[in-house]
């Protein structure tokens, strides 16, 4: 039997060497990298702060025959921060409160802060400026007035922003939309409608 012939040996380029160990090297520094921010988030537990409607009231308001709106309503808006550890920031707060697709009145709030694990309560008493409307939305009033409720709008956005552990920071911009349904006695309700991260 003949034995095979085996032509010389030969070596391995030098550059793919090098290129072998930096692609080991990359992988072994995502792998630690992933695992210091699954330990980061399991230690942390990062929550999105919110903000939310708790409470409402019609404190007054004014329809005259000529169609003139004029209304004054109570709101106390709870801004949330669940986190443990980190300080969540709010900015560029602006929610409007909308009648029938109108902005009637709006609210906002200067940037603050709320420390870990606490909460920051908001009382609003909103005005309107005296509106016309116009007598589709005369009825629709009417009509309300004569159930004893008033529906309101309430939608807008904020941005927070918060320390996800030390490797990151996390922006995000909440919304919100929600809809006031408000006795005209002046009974609180509570509707406790929340943002949401968009």
């Amino acid at each position: 039997m003949p034995k095979p012939v085996l032509g010389p040996r030969r070596r391995t380029n030098p550059l793919i060497w090098c290129v072998a160990i930096i692609c080991a090297v990359i992988t072994v520094a995502v792998i630690i990298v992933g695992i210091a921010v699954f330990v980061v988030y399991l230690v942390v537990k990062p929550r999105v702060p919110q903000m939310s409607i708790t409470q409402s009231q019609l404190d007054t308001i004014f329809f005259d025959q000529s169609g003139l709106l004029s209304i004054q309503i109570s709101i106390i808006l709870l801004a949330r921060n669940d986190n443990h550890r980190a300080i969540a920031n709010f900015q560029s707060t602006t929610f409007n409160l909308i009648f029938y697709g109108r902005t009637i009145a709006r609210m906002t709030a200067a940037p603050f802060e709320i420390p870990a694990n606490r909460t920051l309560q908001m009382n609003y008493v909103v005005q309107s400026s005296p509106i016309p409307l116009d007598p589709r939305e005369s009825e629709v009033l009417s009509g309300e007035l004569r159930q004893g409720i008033v529906v309101v709008e309430v939608t807008g956005t904020t941005r927070t922003r918060w320390s996800a552990g030390v490797i990151s920071r996390v922006t995000l911009r909440l919304s919100l939309d929600c809809e006031l349904r408000l006795p005209i006695n002046g009974s609180p309700v509570y509707p406790h409608c929340t943002t949401k991260a968009e």
